[in-house]
């Protein structure tokens, strides 16, 4: 639906009261990563678990090599690089000294257990068996305690702190990442408890909550807020999750707060902390691409339990600013290496992106929370694009080997970005969030409201849910091979008869030239504002396909962005494309496009194959190299010929597969003839 306003609650407290209300069940959330909201806001709601069941296309592939591959090695990179080790010398059960550098090490662990949490929660999404999922919990709850016997005996846990610091707590607010820690504890807590019933990890989280609430809450011993926000959506979520409203005052109270300059004046600046002004007057994305959209996302839970139109206000012109200039073709955003940060508007450089995985899943998470808010399809159009390319391109095909930095173009040679995939890194920030978002990634592809359903996502699967305000279940068996094929094949099982709304997100690129056909009649589409919907009443059996025109595209950019002035990248469907040397029989650093650019033969990397798509180029080997053949690197326009190679045929693959078969030479911007 699309409701009066865009969908926006209106009016509300920010300044919530102060009364506890205990809900101990876990049946209260749903299962959900982001369980049901405040009464009254938002205008879609996320399903329950188990409401969206993977089936064997792409997206099932991948869930299945995260839950076989990524979360095995993901635990033995834990051991092996010490950052469990450190939660023993924590907890007095080792000796030595502490391993690596960085305080916030805690963190892949718990993104490691709410990985695994959301796994055992669906273990057929992953092939697992019984027994298999057996194993998989035990593994876990030996982690969990692990933690706890780390945990001081007021509920604070942080290894860095108590073995290197030799207990001084919030010594450093700017840097020392301990309320982030908790953050990542406390959501790996509400999944782990979600998904399994039980609350060992649960405990532990919520014992480390309230002791911040204590310390940091109005009244508290200390006013201060963390260097890297996070911790606003873990205690927003443990307010769901619990009732108990001193955990989103918390959130709220650090929100209130941020801007006041309190983190000092440090290296990068207040910029980099998002400390400038205070949130209701940040109208601009700035700092560390990270901090910035992880903050927003909380900024946006608030939001969806209070309704103070002041926090989405600000939200809505930082959406624009990003739109505007600061976000890349792949979804990737954060221009510098120095500082990890957003650059100016437009300033998106190709080789020196730094596009880190973790900022691809903070624009997700905060993409998720402002649809469900507003029910907009830009937000679902962000989510998708950022799933596709900045995100996926992250994390290798066979699941073991990531990227922490995406650029969207590598020289020969280049010295600058990453040297190839890893398995791990000294800050492995990334790699168990990939994990976590894999394994719960059922939950970001559809959702429900008082007409029916909505898919946002297109995956081979299913979607059930039961309806209310009359309605009995609702949902579609889903039967694609998208994105690499146009037809989306949708049938309503005889148990969801009854009237209610579909709606189907049409992609940007799909407007205007998407077909929807039920049982062979094409119907009229109207999807101005992004969805097509049918509202009927299901007898059960109907069979529908949407066709949308998975073709190749070429896009360019505003000419604003300096550093791809007149080239164009190649689109298809929802997937970006890429050059790699691996493929081309020139210097991906010596062509220009000449077109068209059309379909190839699939390309086989490890176990996938990939669409491939075939570009007219000209090589511009003789012009270059023949016009300045040493010294001086500039020329005068129109020296030179084409060389030798003009009319060659250039082979394209998805961003999201580069670097599967070596590392090399990579470019997604291509100069136009």
């Amino acid at each position: 639906m699309t409701a009066d306003n865009g969908g926006l609650p209106q009016g509300g407290d920010s300044r919530a009261g102060s009364e506890l209300l205990e809900v101990s069940e876990p049946a209260r959330s749903g299962g959900r990563p982001v369980a049901a909201l405040a009464a009254g806001l938002g205008a879609l709601r996320p399903l329950p678990a188990g409401a969206v069941r993977w089936g064997t296309g792409f997206w099932g592939r991948r869930a299945r090599v995260n839950a076989s591959r990524s979360l095995a090695a993901g635990l033995a990179r834990l051991e092996t690089s010490g950052v469990l080790e450190n939660l023993r010398l924590a907890a007095g059960a080792a000796d030595g000294a502490y391993h690596g550098k960085l305080p916030f090490l805690d963190t892949d662990v718990y993104k490691w257990l709410e990985a695994v949490s959301w796994q055992l929660q669906q273990p057929d999404a992953g092939g697992w068996s019984a027994e298999e999922s057996a194993e998989w919990s035990a593994r876990a709850e030996e982690i969990i305690a692990l933690v706890a016997a780390a945990a001081a005996p007021d509920g604070y846990i942080d290894s860095y702190t108590t073995v290197v610091r030799e207990g001084e707590r919030w010594a450093d607010m700017a840097m020392g990442h301990e309320l982030y820690c908790a953050g990542h504890l406390i959501q790996a807590g509400v999944a782990h408890r979600r998904a399994t019933g039980r609350t060992s990890l649960f405990d532990l989280a919520r014992g480390f909550a309230d002791l911040l609430v204590a310390e940091f809450g109005e009244g508290g011993r200390r006013v201060g807020y963390c260097g890297h926000p996070e911790v606003e959506t873990a205690l927003v979520e443990l307010s769901r999750e619990t009732g108990n409203r001193a955990y989103l005052e918390l959130a709220q109270r650090f929100v209130d707060l941020r801007g006041g300059g309190l983190l000092g004046d440090r290296p990068f600046g207040r910029h980099y902390f998002q400390d400038v002004t205070p949130v209701r007057e940040s109208f601009e994305l700035h700092g560390h691409a990270v901090r910035a959209l992880y903050l927003a996302a909380g900024v946006a839970d608030l939001y969806l339990e209070t309704g103070e139109q002041a926090l989405f206000e600000a939200l809505e012109a930082q959406w624009h600013d990003l739109l505007r200039g600061k976000a890349y073709i792949t979804g990737g955003t954060g221009a510098r290496h120095r500082d990890e940060a957003f650059g100016d508007a437009f300033e998106l450089p190709s080789d020196g992106a730094y596009t880190e995985t973790c900022a691809a899943i903070a624009l997700m998470q905060w993409a998720w929370r402002m649809l469900l808010a507003t029910g907009q399809s830009q937000y679902a159009d962000v989510f998708e694009r950022v799933l596709y390319n900045g995100f996926l391109a992250g994390v290798s095909l066979d699941g073991e080997r990531y990227f922490y930095v995406n650029p969207l173009q590598v020289r020969p040679d280049s010295t600058l970005g990453p040297d190839g995939r890893q398995e791990w890194f000294s800050c492995a920030c990334c790699p168990p969030n990939v994990m976590r978002t894999l394994a719960s990634l059922t939950h970001y592809l559809a959702t429900s409201d008082a007409e029916g359903i909505q898919l946002h996502q297109y995956a081979d699967g299913s979607v059930r849910v039961e309806g209310d305000g009359g309605h009995g279940p609702m949902g579609v068996e889903v039967a694609t091979a998208y994105p690499f094929d146009e037809a989306v094949r949708l049938t309503v099982p005889a148990e969801c008869a009854g009237h209610w709304t579909l709606s189907l997100r049409i992609p940007p690129w799909a407007r205007g030239a998407a077909r929807l056909e039920l049982d062979g009649a094409v119907l009229e589409l109207d999807d101005s504002d992004g969805y097509a919907r049918v509202r009927r009443h299901w007898r059960g059996g109907e069979g529908l396909v949407l066709t949308l025109p998975v073709r190749p595209r070429l896009s360019v950019a505003d000419p604003r962005v300096d550093a791809v002035r007149g080239c164009a990248a190649v689109e298809r469907g929802p997937l970006v494309y890429c050059l790699e040397q691996f493929d081309q029989q020139v210097s991906v650093d010596e062509v220009r496009l000449l077109g068209p650019v059309y379909d190839a033969d699939p390309v086989r990397i490890g176990e996938f194959e990939v669409p491939g798509v075939a570009l007219a180029a000209e090589s511009l080997a003789v012009l270059e190299k023949g016009a300045v053949p040493d010294g001086w690197g500039y020329r005068e326009l129109g020296e030179g010929s084409p060389g030798a190679g003009a009319g060659v045929l250039l082979a394209a693959v998805p961003y999201f597969a580069w670097a599967n078969r070596g590392y090399g030479a990579m470019r997604v911007w291509l100069p136009l003839a």
